[in-house]
């Protein structure tokens, strides 16, 4: 994998640039659709293409019971999945740049009382009995769960996770971690930051092992974490940028964990000032307008939310102006959004078109809004990181940042 600067925003940390990779180029910053199971639900990949999508995220942990399947097969750029819920043909794989994450996020919001879901209980003072059974532990070596699928006992360590991840053969693969919520103390944060550290050099080690056995380079990205504490944040940064072995290094960095959204620039910033300059950057789990802003301002390259199709799934509509709720929307005589290049847009569907198939009982019909929906808030997504890198190559990003969110968020 190569990494090209092409712009730099001057008086910043941000960038435009190119990751090049064994199935394609992304030019960042990039936005990577999230397919959980090797494919982006009622989206076939010609929809992904069209829409701009450079490349896709898959769920290490949920693939991991088909990875020999997919090593067979080639990797995950030529697998073919199961069937998607879309109307047309949808049996020819995503062909493009691919990453998979660790696993480590899934095995432990099953019940270590590390996960995102359990950390937002604790804050709203809810008791979740299922939660506190603890379902998974972890140990020095790993992470004990029981797989909420078969409910059988099962193990994930580093090396595990490397395993699975080669079999699945993405371009770019994420260490295991340990993610810690907005509940864990300081002191906890260190002991599990130390740990994800130690996984990080047992991942790069078994990484190396099984890389190039599909026939092309896969690539290795370690994961920070620090919570919200700038010294932790600062040296795990320092001390993942300096792990080798065998004279290699990680081809990047995930950057990850549990803040309060009003903290991300100043946590990217902490981080980025740390790690090399040279290598890519990816922000974990976020898709907001300002998120992608301030994260592509404070050093991110590349992101990933499920946000974009799940939400359009539920009747949020993205547009410049704001997101809209077709659950409460009076006048739906009018198109999506005024300024949309997007498929769904360009073939003349209105509000009050995409809210009839919505609400239809027709299950063909529901699935058709899933398609039309999911294309226009991932087109949204898509778009804002092209007109992003556009306006860092023409040095007009604060011009830019400033007026974009002045209309989304009406100020």
């Amino acid at each position: 994998m190569e990494f090209e600067i092409t712009k730099a925003i001057p008086g910043s940390l941000g960038r435009a640039g190119v990751i090049k990779t064994a199935h394609g180029e992304i030019k960042t910053p990039a936005f990577m659709a999230v397919g959980t199971h090797g494919y982006v639900r009622f989206l076939p990949p010609s929809d992904l293409h069209s829409l701009g999508a450079q490349a896709m995220l898959s769920n290490g942990f949920h693939l991991r019971r088909q990875s020999s399947e997919i090593a067979k097969a080639g990797g995950l750029a030529k697998w073919i999945p199961g069937p998607c819920q879309v109307e047309e043909d949808s049996s020819l794989a995503w062909q493009g740049p691919t990453l998979t994450d660790s696993g480590g996020f899934q095995v432990m919001s099953l019940g270590s009382g590390l996960g995102k879901v359990v950390s937002m209980e604790k804050e709203r003072g809810i008791t979740n009995t299922a939660h506190n059974e603890r379902l998974a532990h972890v140990t020095e070596e790993g992470v004990d769960f029981i797989d909420p699928f078969d409910g059988q006992p099962d193990f994930i360590g580093p090396e595990e996770s490397m395993q699975i991840q080669c079999r699945i053969g993405a371009d770019i693969h994420m260490a295991f971690d340990e993610l810690t919520s907005l509940a864990d103390t300081y002191e906890y944060n260190i002991e599990a930051m130390r740990r994800t550290e130690r996984w990080a050099k047992r991942s790069l080690a078994e990484h190396l092992k099984h890389r190039d056995e599909l026939g092309y380079r896969q690539n290795l990205y370690a994961v920070l974490q620090g919570g919200r504490w700038e010294d932790l944040r600062r040296a795990t940064a320092k001390t993942l940028s300096q792990i080798q072995v065998d004279g290699e290094t990680f081809d990047g960095f995930g950057l990850g964990g549990a803040f309060l959204k009003e903290d991300l620039g100043e946590i990217l910033r902490w981080c980025n000032e740390e790690l090399p300059a040279n290598k890519p950057r990816h922000l974990l789990g976020l898709s907001h307008p300002d998120d992608i802003l301030i994260g592509t301002e404070m050093g991110a390259d590349t992101f990933d939310c499920v946000a974009p199709t799940r939400e359009a799934r539920h009747g949020k509509i993205y547009t410049h102006r704001g997101n809209l709720n077709l659950r409460q929307m009076r006048d739906v005589s009018k198109p999506l959004d005024d300024h949309c290049d997007c498929a769904t847009c360009r073939a003349g569907w209105t509000l009050g078109s995409l809210r009839a198939l919505w609400r239809s009982g027709d299950e063909a019909q529901k699935v058709k809004y899933y398609n039309l929906a999911s294309i226009h808030n991932l087109r949204f997504i898509v778009r804002l990181t092209e007109d992003i890198r556009a306006a860092i190559i023409g040095d007009y990003f604060p011009e830019f940042k400033r007026d974009f969110l002045a209309k989304y968020y009406n100020q």
